[in-house]
């Protein structure tokens, strides 16, 4: 048994620097992707880096903001005036004003929702003030089809 490990450790070896992309099996059953032998060259990787005197082979990004974006840079704080904004702004600060804008909005709505409950909790005691519930709502309303069946029902010869 112990030979029939060995021989299937040294196929799976074997496998592992012929093939290019291997699933094995390791110890508890769990598939491992091993790609030993994915990475590129060394001739093929190898760049030369770029200097700034030849100049940098990328640009800042940018980003013209739109008419919301303006608005939520100006109500997150991160500009005065809508003239103060520039042409192109990165982004990370709109990404940034935007996730401020969404909590604010969130925080917005928690508030709206705690008001709602509070409001139909006092809204509710008066109702019970008056003697008022839904049971007895029902059976008036009931009580009216009733008697709108039977009046429609006697004026029918």
């Amino acid at each position: 048994m112990l030979g029939l490990a060995a021989a299937a450790g040294k196929v799976a070896r074997s496998l592992d620097q012929k093939c290019v992309l291997a699933l094995r099996v390791t110890r508890g059953s769990h598939w491992v992707l091993n790609r030993t032998l994915c990475s590129k060259t060394q001739e093929g990787s190898a760049q030369k880096p770029k200097t700034a005197a030849s100049g940098s082979s990328f640009k800042v990004p940018g980003h013209k903001p739109s008419d919301w974006d303006k608005k939520f840079l100006i109500w997150t704080g991160r500009f005065k005036k809508v003239e103060d904004i520039p042409e192109t702004v990165s982004f990370e600060m709109i990404d940034a004003a935007r996730n401020k804008m969404r909590v604010k909005m969130s925080y917005l709505m928690i508030a709206l929702t705690v008001l709602g409950c509070l409001i139909m909790v006092i809204v509710g005691k008066r109702a019970v003030g008056r003697h008022e519930s839904l049971t007895s709502q029902n059976m008036e309303k009931k009580a009216r089809w009733k008697e709108e069946a039977a009046q429609s029902a006697s004026a029918k010869p």
